[in-house]
């Protein structure tokens, strides 16, 4: 089990987080944008859960492998191209593992691409990997 460095979530790809190609939200819902992270990966790199929460899909979209997890509060993680090696309906916790980067989708045999959804609208996935440094309140005077 990997354990958090950073933020409230775990990175779901082990090992090296580089991200290759950072979210960039769509001026509309159907504009065109990135609506998740592109992280370096080969394939068979081990891919852990994100979050707690429960396994909502594990299957093919179109020509790739993909695995959605949903959490509390309305999150929902999706993480392609992976071979699952759980399926829906499984409880899973940060960091268990739950399949490898596989092939397809825009990725190709580069990269894993992650996206989060909060109550169905994609969002920034480093918002919930990376903490912001504690805010330290200064006296303005003697």
């Amino acid at each position: 089990m990997v354990r958090p460095a950073h933020g409230t979530w775990v990175w779901p790809v082990v090992g090296d987080s580089a991200v290759v190609r950072p979210f960039e939200a769509p001026a509309t819902r159907y504009s065109a944008g990135h609506r998740g992270i592109d992280l370096a990966a080969d394939p068979n790199t081990v891919v852990v859960a994100p979050e707690a929460g429960v396994v909502s899909f594990a299957g093919t979209v179109v020509d790739r492998p993909v695995l959605s997890i949903t959490s509390d509060g309305g999150l929902v993680s999706s993480i392609e191209p992976v071979t699952a090696t759980v399926q829906a309906g499984d409880a899973v916790a940060a960091g268990d593992v739950v399949g490898a980067v596989a092939s397809g989708g825009h990725c190709g045999t580069t990269c894993a691409h992650f996206g989060v959804r909060l109550y169905g609208e994609y969002v920034n996935p480093l918002v919930l990997l990376q903490s912001l440094p504690r805010a330290v309140l200064l006296p303005i005077g003697p």
